[in-house]
């Protein structure tokens, strides 16, 4: 089992600091997320040779291990000329992940096209639906997969809130229909109450098909007749969601690790807080030695 950080509040930090940062707080394993100077949002990867042999350098310097690479492109966008970029710069992201000696990647399923192409009145924009762009996605995955088992990288994919797809049906089903061993399901905690209700049961739906999770906390929005979050004016379409610190929502975390240990995980858990900027290090550490004591707890057998 490998314990990473997803160093998103840390990425103003170059990355032989990012590395050093990491380290500190009790990580020898970084998740990477979208950041300008490597992978960054929507657009070509910035990954030159000298900035991967910079990156591959801090990381060794440093006794730290890349887990996993996360890019965010529009490879379910309506638009062609869109999806046949981000599928472009998937290639050229998978290759990165290769040169750097990472064999796994992690995204999501995508929120449609870009913003400025169509007014954003629903998840995929304007005149398109969530079978538009579901169909893109499926095109983009077609060109992928294929790419991803010729190069030995896992994708571990997530449903999100406010992407084309955001529960775990029918997530989890379409990517047992793509049969590839090499394209796996990621459980998002502080998407949980987007999933579903009863959390025990969607973790053993998904089973063994589970080979990363991402820890934070999040308040349930359905809860308390739907009045947990008070938007205005009412009936406004908004999607909202936390990355916490635990115990500052209502993830139960006995159930979680319990879960995850009753099916056989054992892969990667990425402590993914982006809501404490200011106190940044502090959660770091405090993540960190929490997931260990449920690692402990639930996997007495594998100390991460």
């Amino acid at each position: 089992m490998k314990i990473a950080l997803d160093p998103y509040m840390h990425r103003h930090l170059g990355l032989h600091d990012l590395c050093r940062k990491a380290a500190e707080l009790g990580y020898d394993h970084i998740e990477l997320s979208p950041r300008d100077d490597f992978l960054p949002w929507w657009v070509r990867p910035r990954a030159h040779k000298e900035r991967i042999a910079e990156f591959k350098s801090a990381l060794k310097d440093h006794g730290v291990k890349l887990a996993s690479i996360l890019p965010m492109y529009r490879w379910a966008s309506p638009h062609e000329d869109e999806r046949q970029a981000a599928v472009r710069y998937w290639k050229e992201a998978i290759q990165v992940a290769v040169e750097m000696g990472c064999d796994t990647m992690n995204s999501e399923f995508g929120r449609g096209p870009s913003p400025d192409r169509s007014h954003r009145s629903n998840c995929c924009g304007g005149m398109h639906t969530h079978e538009h762009s579901e169909a893109a996605w499926w095109r983009s995955m077609e060109e992928l997969v294929p790419v991803f088992e010729n190069e030995g990288v896992t994708l571990n994919m997530e449903p999100h809130p406010e992407d084309w797809c955001e529960t775990l049906h029918p997530a989890i089903d379409m990517l047992k229909t793509i049969g590839s061993k090499n394209v796996k399901f990621l459980y998002c905690a502080p998407h949980t109450f987007y999933f579903g209700d009863d959390m025990a049961k969607m973790i053993r739906d998904a089973g063994p098909l589970i080979a990363h999770v991402h820890v934070a906390d999040t308040y349930n929005h359905k809860a308390s007749s739907g009045l947990r979050y008070i938007i205005n004016p009412p009936g406004a379409k908004v999607t909202i969601h936390q990355h916490m610190d635990m115990y500052q929502g209502e993830i139960n975390w006995d159930v979680f690790f319990s879960s995850l240990a009753e099916v056989g995980f054992d892969g990667i858990v990425t402590a993914c807080v982006f809501g404490w900027e200011d106190r940044a290090d502090e959660s770091g550490r405090f993540m960190r030695a929490e997931i260990q004591k449920y690692v402990d707890k639930y996997w007495p057998a594998k100390r991460a």
